[in-house]
């Protein structure tokens, strides 16, 4: 109970009985309290959770040193009187009241102004871890390894119990379904680091389907303390060591720790991260398609190209009779020529066989001439004959004295060497002769076919001979001949004209005369 200055009297039944207050009476006797108590304070503590202003203009963040944390406030009317902005990790001091919150139970710091007084015990720690782990090339660019375009299984190491997993889950599942794999960790507390880093050691070392191809490492938002967790540099170290890409989506896109620094790619929220690790499903399959009708409709264009390229290049060709009419034309022409060169020839040798006159008297003389010669050529030889034989015994004897074992092998060396490459060279000549021989004669067979009347026969024409195998060349004498021997391309026929028909009727009309 209370009186009516508000204080807290002894009940009304005695003091053996337990006094009775409300919930409100408590608060509100605390509020008062504590205003009174300390109405005007100067606190000196680190920024945590600072956030900026609210959408109603006021600001709500925490003061903390190594021991205790006390919530704070400023008011919008007092934010913008402020000569220094907060921010976090910015130790500060701060000039207010404290009060109470009776809808949580909770005090806090109303902040009038506010001045700062360093970096913060914190944020001066992982600075220097920052710099430290920086100087020994964990957070370098060439560290970084390229996302799979599209994962088949995917690790994500995060608690199994919040709001995190179910929004991955929720969207790889919408975008690109694939396999998942969640190592529930502990993402706030001292255990943290050695959680996650074990986490992250662990997938490395696994193999064959159960090694995943992406490593997601998730945590929701929070304060500087809520996330220092992932500042531990055993964690640092092992998503810097992971063979297996690994994206960081550790609180929201304005919090920032070290994982960051050291994952290959760092997501704004954990929504995000699983936007980055699989593509839409829909897109590929719409750009699979598109990709597919491209393709067709190339390779119709290409075969409607080329048909039409064939088709002038068919009609830009010569028939066979417009290409062989000149061969036809020349091979006519040089039968012609060829039957008069003979005709020449055997003249001019016939009246120069003519103009020999041979007598006896000048077949005698030229006997005599060729006896005369040959005695004087005998006498001659009869006396160069012994000469020639002293000579080449005397050379004889030299090449005896010259030649000894030694020489007579190398120069059998010598003549087998040029023996077998004069071999060699007429193997060489005779394989090149024959090419040029076997290129000879099919070209000479081509000619021949082409020329051939075979071939013209094969056209549906026909050659016609009489019985002495006469070509024919007119309807007369084809009548003339009577028996024809008619040649088509594949054999011979025989037939018989009119008039030879005719003959043999009137020759079996004709009266029979008498045998006697």
């Amino acid at each position: 109970m209370s009186d009516e200055t508000g204080k807290i009297v002894p009940g009304k039944f005695g003091a053996g009985n337990a006094t009775e207050f409300t919930v409100s009476e408590i608060s509100g006797a605390l509020k008062r309290l504590v205003e009174d108590s300390f109405g005007n304070v100067r606190v000196r503590g680190e920024i945590s959770g600072y956030r900026g202003p609210h959408s109603s203009g006021h600001a709500y963040f925490g003061l903390k040193d190594a021991n205790a944390k006390i919530d704070a406030v400023i008011w919008k009317g007092a934010m913008a009187k402020l000569r220094f902005r907060p921010e976090e990790g910015m130790e500060v001091i701060a000039t207010g009241k404290l009060t109470t919150f009776p809808g949580s139970s909770k005090y806090q710091i109303v902040i009038e102004s506010i001045e700062p007084a360093g970096a913060g015990a914190l944020m001066a720690l992982l600075e220097e871890r920052k710099r430290r782990l920086a100087a020994e090339g964990l957070f370098d660019a060439e560290r970084k390894q390229i996302l799979p375009y599209m994962p088949r299984h995917i690790g994500v190491i995060t608690s199994p119990t919040g709001a995190v997993i179910r929004d991955i889950l929720h969207r790889v599942m919408d975008r690109f379904p694939c396999r998942v794999t969640v190592w529930p960790v502990r993402v706030q507390g001292e255990t943290t680091g050695f959680e996650v880093s074990n986490a992250v050691i662990g997938f490395n070392a696994m193999t064959g389907d159960a090694r995943p191809d992406m490593l997601i490492v998730a945590r929701g938002g929070g304060s500087l303390e809520d996330l220092w967790g992932f500042n531990d540099e055993a964690i640092v170290r092992a998503v810097a060591g992971s063979d297996i890409p690994v994206i960081s989506a550790v609180g929201h896109e304005t919090d920032w720790t070290l994982i960051d620094y050291a994952a290959d790619v760092r997501a704004p929220t954990p929504t995000g991260a699983a936007e980055m690790a699989v593509p839409v499903k829909a897109d590929l399959e719409a750009s699979v398609a598109g990709l597919g009708a491209r393709l067709g409709n190339s390779i119709r264009r290409g075969i409607d190209r080329k048909r039409q390229t064939f088709i002038s290049s068919a009609r830009a060709l010569p028939n066979a009779d417009s290409v062989l009419a000149n061969p036809r034309r020349r091979f006519d022409e040089a039968s012609e020529k060829l039957w008069r060169a003979l005709e020449v020839s055997t003249l001019k040798k016939r009246q120069k066989y003519s103009a020999l006159r041979l007598t006896n008297a000048g077949v005698m003389s030229r006997i005599f001439d060729r006896r005369t010669k040959t005695n004087q050529l005998e006498a001659r030889l009869k006396n160069a004959l012994p000469r020639l034989v002293v000579s080449q015994r005397v050379n004889l004897d030299r090449a005896v004295k010259r030649l000894t074992p030694i020489s007579i092998e190398r120069r059998i060396g010598e003549r087998n060497e040029k023996l077998g490459g004069l071999i060699k060279r007429v193997d060489l000549v005779m394989v090149q002769r024959n090419e040029r021989k076997r290129v000879q004669l099919y070209q000479a067979v081509k000619l021949l076919n082409s020329l051939s009347h075979k071939s013209v026969l094969a056209r549906g024409f026909a050659v016609v001979k009489d019985r002495h195998d006469k070509v024919l060349t007119g309807a007369q004498a084809a009548r003339a001949a009577g028996a024809l021997h008619i040649e088509f391309a594949d054999g011979l026929v025989e037939a018989q004209t009119g008039n030879a028909h005719q003959k043999r009727k009137d020759a079996s009309a004709a009266p029979q005369g008498d045998l006697f």
